[in-house]
């Protein structure tokens, strides 16, 4: 969490502190809004998506852009493609230059409960924070809480439900209308398992200002929902109180928990609101999860399209793009056409396996009727081969309005 000296504990293990501990993850399951470790213990504040929806979560359309750039990205940032990063970095930059709650250490807004959705990672990090960093499993979060006795600047790491988390805290001060000053005092694991706290094994009493670091807010929301904030060691961290339905959405599928429910509560809750027809959109989409339940060759499930990317052109060309090892990939091309309300019929007949300038034809055809279910410029939901139902998300940025 903040500093950048290094120093070497038992057995060579060397610890860097960053303000944020460089532990990556996702978010919550959708059946969590919050998460974080409360100051007399951990505490967990459960939410329907249907209940959330119905919660009014304000973002200005600044902060919508930074939040479309997020959605899709992996490990909070770590593997991140250039489009990607660029999209935020130019989101995070318009939101700075604007005027956000003008002194936000000084207001109410900027305590409780934040959950970290995205983080730079310089190379700074240590050993132990790289362990966790893309990890989107996990959850981290952190407690601000600077209007007491005992003003806390607090990290969670929530590995789940079964096992539990990891909290870092650290006495703090307000230094001015954006900077707050800190200095770790105690840390320790609290697993589910056991009745006692495992101590996180950094000495901070004899590290001296070593343990100690800042982190300025550069933007904070009027509604109080979202924080740009930058530390000591020049790392930028995204972070929101309240995230939005897709974002709740691949949270769910990235912990893995109740993964159909949500995606059937998300898709149900967006024809209520949903006016236009759903049309295929153009660009590059990974897939990050189906309902298929029996597996077959990996190369049956490529040219069905139930792994990797889809590319998606205008002029009703397709591509199926697997990467498989050591530079080779599997390739399909074939067409689609519309052929019903938000339905396509796509014939694939093209296939190979590519080694660079090289490529081995493969005699295959894959005919799928394709319903769309939901739509926008970063997520698909679809209905394809065999029936099976696939998330996927766009990988090669938005453009903004």
């Amino acid at each position: 969490m903040a500093m950048n000296s290094t120093l070497s504990v038992g057995v060579n293990l060397s610890l860097r502190l960053d303000p944020f501990l460089k532990f990556n993850s996702k978010t919550l399951p959708l059946s969590k809004l919050d998460a974080c470790g409360s100051r007399r213990g951990l505490h967990v504040c459960r939410s329907s998506l249907a209940e959330e929806q119905q919660q009014t979560i304000s973002f200005s359309e600044p902060e919508t852009h930074l939040i479309n750039a997020l959605i899709g990205i992996q490990g909070r940032g770590k593997s991140a493609s250039p489009q990607q990063l660029q999209d935020v970095e130019r989101a995070v930059k318009v939101l700075e230059g604007l005027e956000g709650v003008s002194e936000p250490t000084n207001s109410d807004l900027i305590e409780g409960c934040w959950q970290l959705m995205f983080t730079t990672r310089p190379g700074t990090a240590s050993p132990i924070q790289r362990t966790f960093v893309g990890v989107d499993f996990f959850s981290v979060f952190q407690d601000v809480y600077l209007r007491t006795n005992d003003p806390r600047v607090s990290n969670i790491v929530r590995f789940s439900d079964a096992i539990g988390e990891l909290k870092v805290e650290a006495a703090a001060a307000i230094e001015n209308g954006k900077r707050i000053i800190f200095q770790f005092d105690r840390a320790a694991f609290s697993f589910n398992f056991l009745p006692f706290k495992v101590p996180y094994p950094v000495p901070f009493r004899i590290l001296g200002d070593e343990a100690k670091g800042w982190l300025d807010t550069t933007y904070l929301s009027p509604s109080g929902n979202l924080r740009i904030s930058r530390g000591n060691k020049g790392t930028t961290f995204v972070l929101q109180k309240k995230t939005e339905p897709r974002q709740r959405l691949l949270a769910a599928i990235s912990t893995g928990s109740q993964v159909r429910e949500t995606i059937d509560e998300f898709i149900s809750l967006n024809k209520n609101i949903a006016k236009d027809e759903i049309e295929l959109l153009e660009g590059e989409w990974q897939m990050i999860w189906s309902s298929q339940t029996e597996t077959d060759s990996w190369l049956e499930n490529a040219a069905n399209g139930l792994m990797g990317k889809q590319i998606v052109k205008k002029n009703g060309q397709l591509k199926f793009v697997v990467d498989i090892l050591l530079g080779l990939r599997f390739s399909m091309t074939g067409t689609y056409e519309k052929s019903g309300t938000n339905k396509y019929d796509v014939i694939m007949d093209d296939a190979a396996i590519i080694a660079g300038p090289y490529g081995y034809p493969l005699e295959m055809e894959t005919k799928i009727n394709l319903e769309l279910l939901y739509s926008d410029e970063k997520v698909r939901i679809s209905k394809g081969y065999n029936n099976y139902v696939f998330v996927h998300v766009r990988t090669d940025g938005t453009k903004q309005k």
